[in-house]
Order: C-alpha cells, then structure tokens, then sequence
C-alpha cells in the first residue's frame, strides 16, 4: 500500500517571525516596486479593481492582496481516472510525482541519450502507473517528433490514456488549451463532470522573474481559471541571477510574484482554484549555470511550502533535481536531500520528484524506478514514529525478559511489514548472494525492473466510446 498524503512540517528552515518578515517584504515589493504587465486586458482588469497602474507597471495595494488570498480555496482536490489516486492538497499532506520538460532521454536499451519522442511521454506514463510510490503524473519530456500545435493534445492524451493517476502539463497557447480541457471533458463525460472530478490540471509559467507578467502564458492562466480548472501559477526565480543572492531575498521575490498571481487568477474568476506554484532555484556564481542539486534548492523549496501554509494556499513545488548527467551517486545524494527536505516541510504536491538527470534536461527510465525507492523512503520519514502503548511494547519486553528475543512474537509478526520500509531496488543480500545473482550495481537492476514493468503492465484503458471521440475529434498520433 503506497503511502501518500501523510502530515509533513518537521523540517522548518524559517521561523514564524522569518515569515511574517518575508510577507511584509514581499506587499512591500509589490506596493513599490510593482510588476510588469503588457497584457492591455490584464491591465485593464488591476485598474478597475484598485491598483495603481502607471504604463505596464501595476502596483498592488495590500488590501487587494489580503482580498484574492482570502477568496483563493485552501483545499484543492486534484483527482485521478480511479478514485484512489485522488490528491487533496490542503494544509501539510505531501505527494510526490514527475515533472520537467527534458528534450533528452537516456535510451532504455542502449544507455545512449537521445531527443524525447511522444511513445516516451506514454511510456514513462505506463512505467509511472505501477510505480506505487509516484502519485502523480506531470509530462517530463518535450516530444520532439510532435509539431508544436498538436503538442499539448497528444501530449495529455499519452499520459490520460497510459495512468489511472493525475495528470498535469502546460499548454503552449489558448487555442490548445481549450482542446486539451475539452479532450478531458470527454473523458470525464462532460465538463462539468471535469469540474468536479478534475482528472487534468494545469501548469503556468506565467511569469518572467523579476516581476514581468508573460503575455501569452497569462493569456493560458486566465482561459484555464475561467473553465475553473486546478491552475498551478508557476515562478522561477533563480538566486543570483533572476533574483536577489541571498536566499530570503529570492524568497521576498518569489513569494510577491506569486501573490500577483494569485490577485490576478481571483479577479479573472473570484475562488478560482490556484495552486502556490514555487520552484526557486540558484545559479552556480562560479559559471551561471542553473543548478538543481544544490542543498539550497532543498532549502528554498522548504521555506516556500511554509510560505503557501501562512497564506493558507495549496503549495507545487520541487525535488529530486540534480545536476548529474547519469544515474549514479551524486544523483542519488542529490535527489535524497531535496526530497527529504520538501517532504519534511510539508509540500502538497512536489513535481520533479522521479526521473530527472542533468539539471532538468535529461530522463532516464530506469531513475524513475530509484526515485520511487526515495521516495517511499521519504515517505517513511514523514510518517514518523507512532507512539502509543501497543507501540511501547512494555507487555512484550517483559514477557521476553533479558536475554530473549523478539523473532517469534506476536507484536513482531503484527507490525514488522508496517514499521519499516523494505526497498525492491537496494541490495541487502550478502556478497555471496549478490555474486550468484550476477553482481547487479544498482541501476542495473533498476534498468531490468523497468523492463519488467513496460513489458508486462497494461494500465486502464480509456474507454472504447471515449477513445473513438477523441481519434475523431483530435489528429492523435500515438
């Protein structure tokens, strides 16, 4: 039984007092420095509702901040194709999934790298709905065998018809947008059945850090919030590079992008339901480059899970990045720290969780099968420790007495699956044993299991009705 949805918060990089001072900072920010904005209709919407517009510079009053997170829900049910891949994101319950947008895959069979294609989108999908510890489905490649106007239909119909799990991605315009929730609509029976079970959500990258609106994303944002579909409002800044050096001021950054988000979703359509989207990263000084493995990256992404939980407000974030170019042990260092640190503060829904190599660029099947290892162990550390008196064992350590053991006991025997974690991937078997079964490194064996899954598991299909529709009314091409 995978575990999901657990009670984080453990791991606080911030005081309370850190975060009222970031908060503060940040209406600061957004009173006085203000963001950027082209979109005329955008524009026109902050005018008529208060804000100080003064050409493509929108200022944000704090009442009008106070205002859009009081409307924003707290709770936001993101629902899979089977009822028990739902995800209720509120307050500090954690699930981990995919993510990313790698042009790059390292070939199954040979190793190799070579560009994403549409069957690894639907692939990785099929390998992601038996992975009991992944519990949600983001698109993590960007199929280069697809135009770029059937992109997005293809893109979510590869994944809806490959995992029972939630499926999430970006659209490109709002033409494509509208296919995609129609596409769903089909598949859920109508949209307003989608409404109310949404089995598709949304990421935006709506904005350009600093504080600059991207047009035609913000355009996406306002057309998915209008349908009133689950909208992840998706900043980036990156530390010394697209925002301040210093950690808490990256976070001011962020967290004043992310409330514009949120003021602009609830004008276009008051309750709508947005999702904190907090993915700050950091340059290395030393080159520029993006970084994803750094210990900060854990440490921001923990700070912003506390941030959406001062708000109130259903937290994305990240995890499980790293800058390695392959499935090794600076990959595995790597993903372990972040993801520990995200899950521990209590992150709703962290994306790039499985999978990713090579500072977002790259995926390789057989990570998926070792991140799924982390992450049910970084489920456990979530779960804790249970402390009662069936777990106190004071009966069973007296009727032991000294010198016993605890092999052949009831209360062993009762609890010895639930209390610990026991890995399919990581080898425990003596020298002797992992000779004779032919000296696997670790992501050997994991390359053999993700062999097994895709030649053997045949996830739920769509319905034959439903996929008929859809290969009528949208040029699939899987």
């Amino acid at each position: 039984m995978a575990e999901k949805g657990l009670i984080g918060g453990q791991y606080r990089p911030l005081s309370k007092g850190d975060v009222r001072r970031i908060h503060e900072a940040s209406l600061q920010v957004l009173e006085r420095t203000g963001v950027k904005v082209e979109l005329r209709e955008a524009l026109e919407l902050f005018r008529s509702a208060g804000a100080e517009v003064e050409g493509d510079i929108v200022r944000i009053p704090r009442s009008m901040v106070e205002d859009a997170v009081d409307r924003a829900p707290s709770c936001i049910v993101l629902c899979g194709r089977r009822e028990e891949h739902d995800l209720v994101l509120e307050d500090k319950r954690v699930y981990l999934g995919t993510g990313g947008a790698a042009l790059t895959v390292l070939d199954l069979e040979t190793g190799e790298a070579r560009p994403a294609r549409l069957r690894d989108v639907a692939d990785i999908a099929r390998l992601v709905d038996a992975l009991k510890n992944i519990h949600f489905y983001l698109r993590p490649v960007v199929a280069q065998d697809v135009p770029t106007k059937l992109l997005d239909v293809n893109k979510y119909y590869a994944a809806l018809s490959n995992t029972t799990k939630h499926v999430m991605a970006s659209a490109y315009s709002v033409p494509s947008a509208r296919e995609v929730i129609e596409m769903a609509s089909i598949i859920a029976g109508s949209e307003e059945a989608l409404r109310e079970r949404p089995i598709i959500s949304f990421i935006t990258s709506w904005m350009i850090s600093p504080l600059h609106f991207a047009t035609e994303t913000t355009r996406v944002l306002a057309e998915v919030v209008r349908h009133r579909i689950p909208v992840v409002l998706g900043s980036t800044p990156m530390a010394g590079s697209t925002s301040p050096v210093t950690l808490a001021g990256t976070l001011v950054q962020l967290n004043a992008e992310e409330l514009a988000g949120v003021v602009f979703a609830q004008l276009v359509s008051p309750g709508a339901p947005v999702i904190y989207g907090a993915v700050p990263s950091l340059a290395d000084m030393r080159t520029g480059a993006y970084v994803g493995g750094a210990i900060e990256f854990g440490m921001l992404n923990a700070a912003a899970a506390q941030l959406a939980q001062f708000y109130e407000l259903p937290l994305y974030n990240s995890a499980g990045l790293t800058d390695s170019k392959t499935p090794d042990i600076q990959a595995g260092y790597e993903k372990a720290f972040s993801i520990l640190q995200a899950a521990l503060a209590g992150a709703n829904l962290i994306h790039h969780a499985a999978g990713m190599l090579e500072s977002m660029r790259a995926v390789a099947y057989e990570q998926y099968v070792l991140d799924d290892e982390i992450l049910g162990m970084a489920m456990r550390a979530v779960r804790g420790i249970e402390v009662n008196d069936e777990a106190l064992a004071v009966e069973v350590i007296d009727r032991v007495g000294p010198g016993g053991h605890f092999l052949a006991e009831r209360h062993t025997i009762r609890h010895m699956r639930s209390e610990f974690f026991y890995p399919q991937v990581a080898d425990r078997s003596s020298r002797e044993e992992w000779e004779a079964a032919g000296a696997l490194n670790a992501r050997e064996r994991a390359r053999q299991r993700a062999k097994e899954i895709l030649a053997t598991h045949q996830p739920e299909p769509l319905p034959p009705e439903v996929e008929a529709r859809i290969r009528e009314r949208f040029r699939i091409l899987l």
